[in-house]
C-alpha cells in the first residue's frame, strides 16, 4: 500500500506539540507543512531543524516573510553592535524565534552575541527563502477538484501563479477570504486560526489555532482518507 500525504497546520515553534503529533501518524506518512513553522511558541529552530532534517515539504508562510525581514534587521543590528534590538517595538513574534537561537535574553530585548548561532540562523534564512508558494497534487481520488496546499486560501488568486507569480505569493501567504464555491482547486490551507478544522465545499482549513495559548490544537488532515489527526496545548 502506498504510503499516504499528512498535512500539518500553522505549528508556530511548539516543537513538542509537533513530536507529539507526528508520534499519531504512520511511520511511512509524507508529511507536508502549510508554513508558519514559527514564531509564537518557543522552540522555532528545532521545529525548523525538524523539517530540514527529514527533508519535509513545507510551503512558504507569512511568518517565515516576517522572519526573513525582521531576521536581517536583527543581523545588522548585531554588526552595528547594538545591544538592545528595537526590533520587538515593530513585531513582538520575532522575539520567540530569536531566543530559540540564544541570540536574545529570554527576559529583556538584550541581544545575546554569539557566532555559531548567527551562523545557524542565517543557515536557516537561507533555506526559508527558497521554500514554495503552493504544492500542487493534481486530480486526487475523492476530490473533484485538483487538491494543492497553500499557506492561506488562494481561490481565485490560483490562476495568477504563472502569469503574476509576486502577486499570487504574496496571496498565498496572506489572504483571510474563504475560498468561493467558484474556486478552481480544493484548497487545503492553514493561516485563519480557528478552535476547530472548517470545512467549506473546496477547501479545508486545519489551522487550530498551535501557538496561541492553552487549549489550542495542532491538526494533520490526510489527504487521501481526509482523516483529521490532533493533539492539545
Amino acid at each position: 500500500m502506498e504510503p499516504k500525504h499528512y498535512i500539518i497546520g500553522d505549528v508556530h515553534g511548539e516543537f513538542d506539540m509537533l513530536m507529539a503529533l507526528v508520534a499519531k501518524l504512520p511511520q511511512d506518512a509524507r508529511i507536508i507543512f502549510v508554513g508558519d513553522l514559527i514564531n509564537r511558541g518557543a522552540k522555532s529552530k528545532e521545529v525548523i531543524a525538524f523539517v530540514r532534517d527529514n527533508a519535509f515539504y513545507c510551503v512558504k508562510g507569512n511568518h517565515e516573510d516576517y522572519f526573513l525581514k525582521f531576521g536581517s534587521l536583527f543581523l545588522k543590528e548585531i554588526e552595528n553592535r547594538v545591544e538592545e534590538s528595537s526590533l520587538l517595538w515593530n513585531y513582538t513574534n520575532i522575539g520567540s524565534t530569536l531566543r530559540s537561537y540564544g541570540l536574545l535574553d529570554k527576559d529583556s530585548s538584550r541581544v545575546i552575541i554569539d557566532r555559531d548561532a548567527i551562523n545557524k540562523m542565517k543557515y536557516d534564512m537561507e533555506w526559508i527563502e527558497s521554500l514554495p508558494s503552493y504544492y500542487e497534487f493534481g486530480y486526487i481520488k475523492g476530490y473533484s477538484l485538483p487538491v494543492v496546499v497553500t499557506h492561506a486560501p488562494v481561490d481565485k488568486y490560483w490562476l495568477f501563479k504563472d502569469t503574476h507569480e509576486e502577486y499570487f505569493n504574496f496571496h498565498s501567504r496572506n489572504n483571510r477570504v474563504d475560498p468561493s464555491d467558484s474556486a478552481p482547486i480544493f484548497n487545503i490551507h492553514g493561516h485563519k486560526a480557528s478552535d476547530e478544522v472548517i470545512y467549506g465545499s473546496n477547501f479545508v482549513n486545519i489551522d487550530t489555532g498551535c501557538g496561541k495559548g492553552d487549549g489550542k490544537k495542532l491538526t494533520a488532515y490526510c489527504v487521501e482518507t481526509k482523516e483529521i489527526f490532533q493533539v492539545n496545548s
